[in-house]
């Protein structure tokens, strides 16, 4: 049979209350009563009931965590960090899958039926409308891979996407490529489009630069090796900067299929710097966006709302860097 309140107040020598009272966050209760009953809860390996603790509370640490692209391997690292952090703090996650999924209503709805404290939309693709729905529903939200804002109605926590589009363009440049291409996610992600706003935004300020765009129907291994197919059967540029580390390994397979060397015949440049990008047989040089920060910046502002639920808003943007690898030539 299982150990109850009754049996660790019996073995400690003090009232159920005082036990209830030990394993309720910020309720009071005396050093010495918390000691007793500690001690008899590890001797008979108790372990609170957390949703009967949920109703003492109002809370039920329960943390929605939304996103609507599990084909994107980097998301097994995403999660994985997410997972980690939030129970590291007592906090448990709520894995909701939005593959095709654009109006936020039925989500809102689902997780307000599990009674979650806040929500993290983990998207780069979703609008930050997507994430104010759940603000305007009254459930805390943060958009982690979000679009940054000055003034942002919502938490964000991300990168300038539009700044790492002028870094890939700088460092296509520096290597004295004068045909660049854009090979990027789906035209409805913001992230798509910041990225290549910002690659144009550089190569403006380089005449005798050409450059070309292109966009693939997803952020995904396949939708990136059928645009470099269709590229590849024209006039293809001397590099690319792909949107995506998944979409330069798909970009990758294509160039491997015509006899084509990266680095070599055409340069590519991802960004992310998931764990498959190290892999010797595809050593991408790509974007570092550094996601262990970013998760962990996630958590902090979902823990200030729980404890703040009326703070301000704020977006916590982190800078990315280069990781050269072999799919760029050597820079002059």
């Amino acid at each position: 049979m299982s150990v109850t309140l009754k049996d660790v107040a019996n073995l400690a020598g003090v009232s159920r209350s005082a036990v209830s009272r030990t394993f309720t966050e910020g309720a009071s209760v005396s050093a010495k009563t918390r000691s007793k009953v500690e001690k008899a809860a590890k001797e008979l390996g108790y372990s609170p009931n957390a949703l009967a603790s949920s109703l003492t509370t109002g809370r039920t640490k329960l943390i929605g965590l939304i996103s609507n692209n599990f084909h994107n391997p980097i998301f097994l690292e995403v999660f994985d960090r997410f997972t980690c952090a939030l129970q590291e703090r007592g906090l448990r996650p709520l894995i909701v899958n939005l593959t095709d999924e654009t109006e936020p209503a039925n989500s809102v709805r689902m997780l307000r039926q599990y009674s979650v404290d806040a929500a993290i939309v983990a998207s780069s693709t979703l609008p930050a409308s997507f994430a104010k729905a759940f603000h305007d529903a009254g459930v805390p939200v943060v958009h982690t891979f979000g679009r940054s804002a000055t003034s942002p109605e919502i938490n964000v926590v991300g990168i300038d996407n539009v700044e790492c589009g002028r870094m890939a363009a700088r460092e296509l440049i520096s290597r004295g490529y004068e045909r660049l291409g854009y090979l990027g996610g789906p035209k409805s992600a913001t992230s798509a489009l910041d990225r290549h706003r910002g690659f144009l935004e550089e190569i403006g300020k380089h005449p005798g630069i050409e450059v070309s765009d292109s966009f693939a129907e997803a952020y995904s291994f396949q939708a990136g090796r059928d645009e470099m197919l269709r590229l590849l059967a024209g006039t293809p540029a001397e590099a690319y900067f792909c949107g995506d580390d998944i979409l330069s390994i798909g970009a990758l397979s294509a160039l491997s299929d015509h006899g084509l060397k990266p680095g070599r015949d055409i340069g590519i440049i991802g960004l992310n710097d998931m764990a498959m990008s190290r892999w010797e047989s595809i050593d991408l040089t790509t974007i570092h966006q550094p996601i262990k920060q970013i998760v962990h910046a996630s958590v902090d502002l979902v823990e200030a709302m729980l404890k703040q639920a009326h703070r301000y808003p704020e977006a916590r943007i982190f800078p990315c860097r280069v990781v050269e690898r072999g799919t760029l030539r050597p820079r002059p």
